[in-house]
């Protein structure tokens, strides 16, 4: 076991997590939001917080940003975001379009059926393309809102072309090493059809758009009972897996802390990435973060999350592949999953704790963090800019 447990701190230390801007800021629902007095009000104080879970942590050295919440002036904001990486050591992620705020996209963005604001939606994606080459961000990573919510009202077959040309165009934007990734969602806020709806239709697109595509699979994107871990299973073995969002979900896109209520389904998606052998393919993965703490504190809920896919990580690295494979082939089907569960049902916090100490961090980050004074500090700083906010996410 010693060896197996050196095995997997090996991994853990290249294990990296990136979180985004907007869990840092007030967000809701379509009714309505609560506000936190320590909810960041501006890109600086998102930053802010981001180097403090990193200092906590050590492993989340960037911030993706959405750019119509982060930079609303496009490639104009480009530099005063320069200034925060270096001011706060915490680098640009991925860079996340919008294509689904503005009034034009009532229809869609990308698929709208008026070519005037399709083409404003591709200019605005290859403009995000554009900012990531300027921030030497790796990944544009694409959520689309498009579809449609009664049946006759659009054309499915147009929208797919569409699609294909969007894509291909902004494919063709990337620099050598940037990714595009390619996101899919079955419902919400078209529950007719969605443009992108699953992994096979994202799949597609990602192949019909070039080999620097990739799919990118968000937890809390699929239909209950879903089997997430079989999607990565078929997406590691097509070539085509980029990255995740995780978040976590009781009924539908919740967008709930990782792990919060099904920590055993996060296991299992790690699982499925341990068992690729291709080491290469295992290092291109982007592993992101995309959930919408309302209730929790911000700054505590991202500690507490990044903390849990540590935990998660480490114990799909604990399972013994070697056993459970000759246990599979032998058909031993009760023994084999107990080989599975004696590794999720491993308490790995007090040796995840002894890697922080030897790695020069706190053993416990959000113990750390509720004994720094750090969120008492923020909501007294934020409190009165928090009280008047309305604005959603940004």
């Amino acid at each position: 076991m010693s060896t197996m447990y050196a095995r997997c701190e090996s991994k853990l230390d290249e294990f990296r997590v990136e979180i985004p801007s907007w869990g840092f800021a007030n967000t809701g629902t379509r009714f309505g939001k609560f506000a936190q007095p320590g909810a960041a009000t501006s890109l600086e104080e998102k930053f802010a917080d981001a180097a403090e879970v990193h200092a906590l942590t050590g492993v989340t050295p960037q911030l993706a940003l959405h750019v119509l919440w982060d930079l609303p002036g496009g490639r104009a904001d480009v530099a005063g975001v320069k200034q925060l990486t270096e001011r706060y050591g915490i680098q640009a992620g991925s860079i996340n379009p919008n294509l689904f705020q503005n009034q034009e996209y009532k229809f869609g963005s990308l698929c709208n059926p008026d070519a005037g604001i399709r083409r404003m939606a591709l200019d605005h994606l290859l403009g995000c393309a554009d900012i990531a080459k300027d921030l030497s961000s790796a990944d544009v990573s694409l959520w689309l809102a498009d579809g449609s919510n009664y049946p006759g009202t659009q054309s499915i077959r147009k929208r797919i072309v569409w699609l294909e040309e969007a894509l291909g165009a902004t494919h063709d934007r990337l620099s050598a090493g940037q990714r595009l990734l390619v996101e899919y969602k079955p419902f919400e806020p078209a529950f007719y059809h969605t443009d992108i709806a699953d992994w096979g239709m994202a799949g597609h697109l990602a192949q019909s758009a070039g080999p620097q595509a990739r799919v990118l699979v968000d937890t809390g994107h699929h239909y209950q009972a879903q089997n997430i871990e079989q999607i990565v299973a078929w997406l590691l073995h097509l070539r085509l897996l980029g990255g995740f969002h995780f978040n976590d979900r009781r009924y539908a896109d919740d967008d709930l802390t990782i792990g919060s209520i099904d920590p055993y389904q996060v296991f299992r998606i790690f699982h499925e990435i341990f068992n690729e052998e291709d080491e290469s393919l295992v290092a291109g993965i982007a592993y992101m973060i995309d959930q919408s703490h309302n209730i929790k504190g911000k700054v505590e809920a991202m500690v507490q999350t990044v903390v849990t896919a540590q935990e998660l990580f480490f114990k799909a690295g604990l399972v013994d592949r070697e056993r459970l494979a000759e246990l599979q082939a032998a058909g031993r089907t009760v023994e084999a999953e107990e080989c599975l569960r004696d590794a999720f049902w491993t308490d790995v916090r007090p040796a995840l704790e002894e890697w922080r100490v030897r790695r020069g961090l706190p053993p416990n980050p959000l113990t750390a963090l509720h004994e720094s004074g750090y969120v008492e500090r923020i909501e007294r700083e934020r409190a009165e800019r928090n009280a008047v906010r309305t604005s959603t996410y940004a």
